[in-house]
């Protein structure tokens, strides 16, 4: 088959189907070593660590993000760095975590055991929820280890870089191919065979056409919940995201304390349903 067409994990036996993705056929033990992999990728995790504490010692590096975005037009008004902290905090505690636990439930997988790959693999996209102060391939490399809910705030995000879609179109399809450097871990993590050719179709009709519709995730019984479905609705993109994060207060003080007090998603900061 084509380079960008063939099935992740492979073909079958005499070209019959695909596969099953290593999370179904490998124990916990060998996925664990697979995840954490060789020394050339042990030293590309090193590499990104050192680049993300880099950008932590940078304070322009957010407002450059964020105008750069504004001339994409994802930004009307900019949240503080503490604002963009604590609404990072809520994306996770009441999308992303909760999302990931139903889903894997549905799959039949341990969310620990996915949680411990991830972190393996790659320990940097995990301590940056908002991706706001990671390096573009670390959060190319976000995208590709975890079947997303929705992929589009993360390729909203990349657009601060001048190649990010660019490079995210090449990274998929080396994935795919099974040719990337983090090809071994990656596949250690993700559970759909089909995912990294979903997404690059998706990567190449976004860049085509920024309002392309975005792969969701289907396997979400959360979704009957309206206080859920208000909260994702909110974070699903980056322009969501950062009008949520202007609506938080301001004093890190109090962000701290709403941290502690406020238990349930505000569906009063929520973004309006559609009509």
């Amino acid at each position: 088959m084509m380079k960008g067409t063939t099935a992740t994990t492979g073909a079958g036996p005499a070209g019959g189907e695909p596969a099953p993705p290593l999370r179904f056929t490998r124990g916990p033990v060998a996925l664990v070593a697979q995840a954490i992999g060789g020394p050339r990728q042990v030293a590309g995790k090193l590499r990104r660590l050192a680049a993300t504490a880099a950008l932590y010692a940078r304070p322009g590096e957010i407002p450059a993000r964020l105008e750069r975005l504004r001339a994409r037009g994802y930004v009307e008004a900019a949240p503080t760095r503490a604002q963009l902290v604590f609404g990072g905090l809520d994306m996770v505690r009441w999308v992303i975590e909760p999302a990931a636990r139903d889903y894997y439930q549905h799959k039949g997988i341990s969310f620990r055991l996915h949680t411990l790959l991830r972190a393996l693999d790659d320990p940097t996209s995990v301590i940056d929820p908002t991706g706001f102060l990671s390096a573009r391939d670390t959060i190319i490399g976000h995208v590709m280890q975890v079947v997303h809910l929705n992929p589009i705030y993360d390729l909203q995000l990349l657009e601060c870089f001048a190649d990010g879609l660019d490079e995210l179109e090449r990274q998929v399809e080396d994935m795919i191919a099974g040719v990337h450097p983090r090809h071994p871990t990656i596949s250690a993590i993700v559970e759909d065979r089909d995912y990294h050719a979903r997404l690059l179709d998706y990567v190449r009709r976004f860049k085509a056409d920024r309002g392309a519709p975005p792969p969701v995730r289907a396997e979400q019984s959360l979704r009957a919940d309206p206080v859920f479905a208000a909260a994702e609705r909110t974070f699903a993109t980056l322009p969501g995201f950062l009008r949520y994060c202007v609506r938080l207060p301001r004093s890190p003080l109090a962000l701290a304390l709403r941290l502690v007090t406020v238990t349930r998603f505000p569906v009063a900061l929520a973004e309006p349903a559609p009509a």
